[in-house]
C-alpha cells in the first residue's frame, strides 16, 4: 500500500514525514532522482580533490584545517577522523530520534551535494526498513553539526560499532554495505539528527495545538462561556493570521450548541483564546517551513556544486534559524499553556460549573483539585525549557569556530516542553468532561460531539475520590485523535 511507503526524492520531505518513518512501519524507498544527484555529486568531488584542497577529504578538519592529507592517505585519514569524532555521552537518544535522523540524512544525501558515495543511500533506506539502531548518546552537538552522532552511524556503517540489539536481544546484521572512509567528513558533516529531533518535535506541536482548541472548546461549553470574543468583527478589527485561525475554529466547534452566556465577559482562558493561542499556532507554522527548508536542503560544507564543477566552502551547517524558530514556538507554548491551566482552575469553580467545588462528589470531597497541580507542575516545566537556547555561547577548536546556535539543545527542549504540555491539557481535558458528565450535559453534535464520545470512552465516569493518575494519562493519549476533528 502507498500509505506504508515513503519515497526519499532529496527535495520534499516532510516533517509529517520524518515522523512517520521514526515511529510507523513503514518501507523507505528512494527516487531515482535522488540517485542521480547523490551519483552525479560523488562524480565531481573525486574530479575536484585531484585538482585543489577540499576540506575534509585533503585536509584535517577544525583547526587542523590548514594541514594537508595526502591523497593515498585519505582512507586511513576518514577512519582516524570517525573514531575520534564517534564520542558522545549520556544516556543514548531514543529510537524514534535515531531513525528520524537517518531517514533526513538519507533525504540530504538524496538532495546532492554532499558528495558521498550513493550507495550510501540504499544502505541508509536498508537500515531503516531492517529497523537497525547505530548508538547515539545525548550529549555531544551544540547546532553546528552532529558529528558525533553521525561518526556512530558511520562506524556501525564500517562493521567497526555493533548495532544496538533488537527487541529479542539479539545481534543485529548489518545491511552489508562499507562506508567509503575518504568520505568520513561528508557523511558526518550534517544536523541530521538534530533536524529529526526537530521534525518530530515540530510535528508533535502542531497536532497538541489542534487538540488543544478542541478541549478548549468542550471547557468553554461546560462553563456556558460567552461567544463573543470570537466574533469575525473581533478578529477583523486584529486580524493576526493565528488570532483568525483560533477564532474561526472556537466559532466551529461551538456552533451546534448555543447556551446563553452566564457572564458578560469571561476570564482570560476563554476572552483572550485567540490572541494567545494564536501566537502559538503562528510560531509552530513557521517552525515547520524553517525545519522542512533545513531537512531538503543540501546544506553540505563543503557543498559540491555539480554544474559548475566545483566545491564551495561555506557555513550552511549552521542552525541558527531551526534553534530560533523552535525557541520562539517553546515561548508561545507557554503562554498558551498557561491559558490551559487557567481554564482548569474555572472547571474547579461551583460559580463556572454549578458544581461543588472541585467537582467533588460532596461538598468536602477534593475531587479533581490535584489536577490544578500536575497542570502546573507541568507549566512549571514548559516555563523552564522556553529558556532560549540561543542565548548561550560557545568558543572551539582553538578558536576558529567561534560561534554556535544550540538548536540541538533548542530541539530536544522543545521534545520536553510539547510532552510536558500534553500531560498538562490532559488534566484539562479530564476536567471539561467530568463536568459536563456531571452536569448532565453533551454536546448536541459537529466535531465537539465527536470529541464529546471519543473522551467519554476513555476516561472513567466515577466521581467518587480516586486517584486520577489513570484518566490523565488516558486523555493525553486521547489527543492526538481529538487534533483531527479540528476544523
Amino acid at each position: 500500500m502507498e500509505n506504508s511507503r515513503i519515497v526519499i526524492d532529496g527535495t520534499s520531505l516532510t516533517c509529517a514525514q520524518v515522523a512517520r518513518a521514526a515511529r510507523e512501519d513503514v518501507t523507505v524507498a528512494i527516487a531515482a532522482a535522488g540517485e542521480r544527484r547523490a551519483a552525479g555529486a560523488w562524480r565531481v568531488v573525486r574530479e575536484v580533490t585531484e585538482a585543489q584542497p577540499v576540506y575534509g577529504r585533503t585536509t584535517g578538519v577544525g583547526a587542523n584545517r590548514v594541514v594537508d592529507v595526502e591523497w593515498e592517505d585519505a582512507d586511513a585519514h576518514g577512519l582516524r577522523l570517525l573514531r575520534s569524532h564517534a564520542a558522545g555521552a549520556g544516556p543514548l537518544v531514543a529510537p524514534e530520534t535515531v531513525r528520524a535522523m537517518l531517514a533526513v540524512r538519507l533525504n540530504q544525501i538524496a538532495a546532492g551535494g554532499s558528495g558521498v558515495e550513493p550507495g550510501v543511500l540504499q544502505a541508509l533506506a536498508d537500515v531503516l526498513n531492517l529497523g537497525l539502531l547505530p548508538p547515539v548518546p545525548v550529549y555531544g552537538a551544540i547546532g553546528t553539526g552532529d558529528l558525533t552522532a553521525l561518526a556512530s552511524t558511520a562506524l556501525c556503517l564500517l562493521g567497526e560499532r555493533p548495532w544496538l540489539p533488537g527487541p529479542d536481544g539479539g545481534q543485529e546484521r548489518g545491511p552489508g554495505y562499507r562506508l567509503r572512509s575518504a568520505d568520513a567528513l561528508a557523511f558526518i558533516s550534517s544536523n541530521a539528527a538534530t533536524l529529526g529531533e526537530a521534525a518530530l518535535a515540530v510535528a508533535d506541536l502542531r497536532e497538541t495545538l489542534r487538540a488543544s482548541t478542541v478541549v478548549a472548546a468542550l471547557s468553554h461549553f461546560a462553563v456556558r462561556g460567552s461567544e463573543e470574543p470570537y466574533a469575525q468583527p473581533v478578529q477583523d478589527a486584529c486580524p493576526h493570521p493565528g488570532q483568525q485561525q483560533a477564532a474561526a475554529a472556537m466559532r466551529a466547534l461551538l456552533a451546534f450548541d448555543r447556551p446563553a452566556p452566564m457572564r458578560i465577559q469571561d476570564p482570560y482562558g476563554y476572552r483572550a483564546f485567540p490572541q494567545v493561542h494564536g501566537p502559538a499556532l503562528e510560531a509552530a507554522g513557521y517552525a515547520e517551513e524553517v525545519v522542512t527548508r533545513e531537512i531538503n536542503a543540501a546544506a553540505e560544507n563543503p557543498l559540491v556544486d555539480v554544474p559548475g564543477r566545483t566545491v564551495w566552502h561555506n557555513g550552511n551547517f549552521h542552525t541558527a534559524y531551526v534553534g530560533l524558530a523552535l525557541d520562539a514556538a517553546r515561548a508561545a507554548l507557554f503562554q498558551t499553556m498557561a491559558l490551559a491551566a487557567a481554564r482548569l482552575g474555572t472547571l474547579a469553580e461551583p460559580a463556572f460549573t454549578g458544581l461543588y467545588p472541585f467537582q467533588g462528589e460532596t461538598e468536602a470531597s477534593s475531587g479533581i483539585m490535584i489536577l490544578e497541580y500536575v497542570a502546573h507542575s507541568c507549566l512549571a516545566d514548559v516555563r523552564r525549557l522556553a529558556t532560549p537556547a540561543a542565548l548561550g555561547s560557545a568558543v572551539l577548536s582553538r578558536g576558529v569556530e567561534e560561534h554556535a546556535g544550540f538548536s540541538t539543545q533548542s530541539a530536544r527542549a522543545s521534545t520536553d516542553a510539547v510532552a510536558a504540555y500534553r500531560l498538562g491539557l490532559g488534566c484539562e481535558l479530564v476536567a471539561a468532561v467530568r463536568a459536563l458528565r456531571m452536569q448532565g450535559r453533551a454536546p448536541s453534535g459537529g466535531p465537539l460531539r465527536s470529541a464529546w464520545d471519543m473522551a467519554g470512552a476513555v476516561l472513567d465516569p466515577r466521581i467518587e475520590d480516586r486517584p486520577l493518575d489513570a484518566d490523565i494519562a488516558a486523555a493525553a493519549d486521547l489527543l492526538p485523535h481529538l487534533a483531527r476533528l479540528h476544523p
